[in-house]
């Protein structure tokens, strides 16, 4: 077959060109009343609705686009900000409204999803928003009926029904008279029923960009390994590898799944048993799904097996020596041991009328007589059909009696005086619904019960017994692998750990070929190789329940009648919701014995239904092989354990409760107990969005935890800012000590400075010059000048000008201003510097020799013919 890489799927159409999805480029005009737009969310919740859910509040501004539209291309509008990578839109409705909570927006329809962004707030609304593998149902001929207290004025209604198998069910109203609902619905009938399994968004991705840790082939031989309490060697040649003890082995017997198609390449089977002995052992089982170990305990030996039905007949009298002989090895005590072996049980899932019902097809049920103490058992789990559509009546109702609903009309409960009924009524209905409600709440949950306690009393005799117990139903791969993947659960602490939830849903879901591909309702491959849709190719069209719960929709078109026939051929099934919804009922019981939380299994859930990775696509082993799903399909696994890193330890998938010595071994919880409740995480949380949550410990804890986080980091940012704060403090106090004790300094200096200058300023005058002081340092005067400029220094700033200098000019008084006083004779004639030309002050020698009060050059004669006293110093 051809390799499902980008190269060969480049020949495929591409479906976004489409000319029969082109679309307009230009929105219609739409408004809302104030009323529809307070109604309005970007989060899905419980609109504040006026309760009339009428018509009344929308107004159709403009019903037709006048603008031409352009043939051939597929319009977009710019939703780069809302697209996934490798997601494209198809086609797009504009002004349409999500009558749920009556909000106005975009409505687009990708390769991934049905995508709708609000008009108002510019944000994904999740109510609105829904993978096409999603969606169940379409409907585009819906009746909207108004409320009895309501008036009806006739108003234009362009409606479509999206049904969804996660409890949706969700209707947009369009423009009136416009092309785009048929546009929308064309498109979403296309692609929600591809024809082929490279269609799918899984393999949009390029294939360069996929890394996988590992294989499932090899998780799957880890596991193997972990129940045989051996270590995996090193090496990757699976082939190589050899696993055995005294009770059992390993075979690849089904390497090229020549045995049986839709089990795995390595099985565990009893080391007593020939490879020979389990190929004519298949031919006794229907579609060769022989009796294989899927849990074992090394410690006590006891076993947990599968298998499918025994072809036994109508009369139930055919029988297989290879079939009995493989049973028997499974309750043997030890290889070679010949004393009695330990108690069989064989139980079968099925009510024991449909057992008996299915001899007439060839299959049946064993007999306890052909198997050494053993005893047969039946559950009565009803099949594939009846869970569906228990399933749909409770959405149903779930959708017609929550705070939001399809019809746009809220139920709250509220009771109102009803004169002609001589009582009240609840939500819109009489009283009596709410023995619907029982009826159909009690339905579901009484399946939920059956599952949960056949698990726990298969878990009770492994684990009490150390009994072998066998499980099967009919094929072997719906309710076999509900109970023996629940038991393991139970048996097991290490499936409630992530790494353990992986390594149980791999090894009995996938590796053991649940048709994930059948129940979910998308394409797989046939045994050629090429593609094949067998159980599901019928229109998408679909009506509304019958359910008498749901008044507030009238009865559809025609188009309901052809596809209530077409369901009978319809073999998809909530099976692994039920498991889900089983372990949920656990972890309400036993809240510290599991590492994830109910929020993981949601969140699970709807990455299995989305499609958008390549673990959980086709129908088994062999299948997911030969479409190349690992090397072309991104793993979820990885997807959910990087969003779990993304967040740390608290973030919401994790347990807050979970308690690992305290739940250490077998969880086995008495019948009493085993009294399920809904699931409000999953099963309201659409309808009920509030209420969903209300009671859930962890939502609460993780909250109070997330509000603790921030409260802990505001406080670390304020500690922080205090702590800077005292140290700025710390250092301005410092700085404004240095400044004092510099201020101080520099007022004793000036004190000292002042009163020298005063001293020097007295000597200066008395022998005859003048001084002045000035702080630009220029004077023009007709006197010959002396000056000396002095520095002050940095501690000491002037006032006018701190850049500014201090100057002191000495002045000597000119000849001819000055009479000759006889000092200057005297001077002449004892100078010993005395030369013919006469006395040449300051030339002379004399004035060179330096003065000991300021620096200047002066006459020491002069000075020692004056008569200084001390009164020229005044006191300190």
């Amino acid at each position: 077959m051809p390799n499902p890489t980008r190269t060969g799927r480049a020949d495929r159409p591409n479906a976004s060109l489409s000319p029969s999805l082109s679309l307009s480029s230009s929105p219609p005009l739409f408004s809302l009343s104030p009323r529809a737009r307070n109604g309005t969310r970007c989060r899905r919740g419980s609109p504040e609705m006026d309760g009339s859910g009428s018509w009344d509040a929308i107004d159709w501004n403009q019903i037709e686009d006048p603008r031409p539209r352009r043939l051939g291309q597929a319009v977009k509008e710019s939703m780069d900000d809302f697209l996934l990578e490798d997601e494209a839109v198809i086609a797009q409705g504009h002004g349409v409204v999500l009558l749920n909570i009556r909000e106005a927006g975009t409505l687009s329809v990708t390769n991934f999803r049905l995508l709708f962004v609000s008009q108002a707030k510019k944000c994904v609304i999740e109510l609105g928003t829904i993978p096409l593998t999603t969606i169940e149902k379409l409907n585009d001929d819906v009746k909207l009926q108004p409320l009895p207290h309501l008036s009806d004025k006739s108003r234009p209604r362009e409606l479509l029904q999206v049904i969804g198998k996660d409890m949706r069910i969700i209707v947009f109203a369009f423009v009136p008279k416009t092309k785009q609902k048929n546009e929308v619905f064309d498109a979403l009938r296309r692609y929600t029923k591809p024809a082929n399994l490279w269609d799918l968004y899984a393999f949009s991705c390029d294939p360069s960009t996929i890394k996988n840790d590992s294989e499932p082939k090899w998780r799957l031989l880890r596991e193997y390994f972990r129940l045989f309490r051996k270590s995996l060697p090193q090496f990757r040649g699976a082939e190589e590898v050899s696993l055995s003890n005294d009770w059992w082995r390993l075979t690849r017997v089904n390497s090229s799944y020549s045995l049986c198609s839709t089990y795995p390449t390595e099985l565990i089977v009893p080391r007593s048993i020939s490879d020979e002995d389990l190929f004519q052992a298949s031919t006794f089982r229907s579609g060769k799904r022989l009796p294989v170990i899927s849990w074992c305990d090394p410690g006590s030996g006891a076993v947990l097996a599968r298998s499918s039905q025994p072809m036994v007949g109508l009369m139930m009298n055919f029988r297989n020596n290879a079939d009995e002989k493989l049973v028997c090895a499974l309750s043997s005590r030890t290889t070679g041991d010949k004393g009695s072996p330990r108690k069989l049980y064989i139980i079968d899932a099925r009510p024991r009328a449909n057992a008996l019902a299915n001899g007439a097809k060839g299959g049946g049920s064993e007999s306890s007589s052909n198997y050494p103490r053993s005893e047969v058992l039946f559950l009565g789990i009803q099949n594939i059909h009846t869970m569906r559509d228990s399933l749909s009546r409770l959405r149903d109702y779930v959708d017609a009696h929550g705070s939001i609903s399809s019809n746009g009309t809220p139920s709250a409960v509220s009771v109102v005086g009803d004169r002609r009924n001589r009582g009240s009524t609840w939500g819109g209905g009489n009283l009596n619904s709410m023995t619907s409600f029982s009826s159909t709440l009690g339905e579901w949950l009484n399946h939920i019960q059956n599952i949960l306690v056949g698990a726990s009393w298969i878990a009770a005799q492994i684990a009490e017994e150390a009994a072998t117990v066998l499980v099967h139903c009919s094929d072997g791969w719906d309710r076999t692998t509900q109970l023996v993947a629940l038991s393991c659960l139970l048996l097991d602490p290490y499936y409630r750990t992530f790494s353990g939830f992986q390594a149980l849903v791999e090894k009995d879901w996938l590796a053991f070929g649940h048709p994930f591909a059948e129940r979910m309702g998308v394409p797989t491959v046939a045994e050629n190789g090429g593609s094949q849709y067998e159980l599901l190719r019928q229109p998408s069209l679909g009506n509304l329940s019958s359910s008498p719960s749901r008044n507030a929709l009238g009865p559809s078109g025609p188009s309901s009648n052809a596809s209530a026939q077409s369901q009978t051929s319809n073999n998809s099934s909530p099976i692994l919701l039920q498991w889900l919804d089983c372990i949920s009922q656990l972890l309400r019981l036993y809240p510290s014995a599991f590492q994830f939380s109910s929020k993981f299994l949601v969140d699970f859930m709807d990455c299995v239904l989305s499609c958008r990775f390549g673990n959980f696509l086709c129908n088994s082993e062999r299948e997911r092989e030969q479409s190349g799903v690992t090397n072309s399909c991104r793993c979820m696994w990885s997807y959910l354990a990087d969003l779990r890193a993304s967040g740390g330890s608290f973030h919401e998938h994790y347990n807050p409760f979970y308690d690992p010595v305290k739940h250490n071994g077998a969880l086995l919880p008495p019948a009493a107990a085993l009294a399920p409740t809904l699931w409000p995480q999953f099963y309201l949380r659409w309808t009920c969005p509030i209420e969903s949550q209300g009671g859930d410990l962890e939502s609460q804890w993780h909250a109070m935890t997330k509000k603790y986080a921030e409260a802990m980091k505001a406080k670390d940012i304020a500690e922080l800012r205090a702590k800077d704060i005292k140290m700025k403090m710390e250092s301005v106090k410092q700085e404004l000590q240095r400044e004092k004790h510099a201020s101080n300094t520099a007022l004793a200096t000036a004190q000292s400075a002042q009163r020298e200058n005063a001293a020097i300023k007295k000597a200066i005058e008395s022998i005859g010059c003048t001084i002045k002081f000035s702080t630009s340092g220029n004077q023009e005067d007709r006197t010959e000048v002396l000056s000396c400029s002095l520095r002050r220094g940095t501690d000491v700033r002037d006032q006018e000008d701190e850049n500014g200098g201090f100057s002191v000019s000495i002045s000597a008084i000119e000849d001819s201003l000055v009479s000759e006083a006889p000092g200057d004779h005297f001077c002449e004639s004892l100078c010993p510097f005395r030369t013919r030309e006469g006395c040449r002050w300051p030339d002379a020698p004399c004035a060179q020799l330096g003065s000991q009060f300021v620096g200047l050059k002066a006459n020491f004669d002069a000075f020692d013919r004056l008569s200084i006293q001390d009164c020229y110093f005044g006191p300190e």
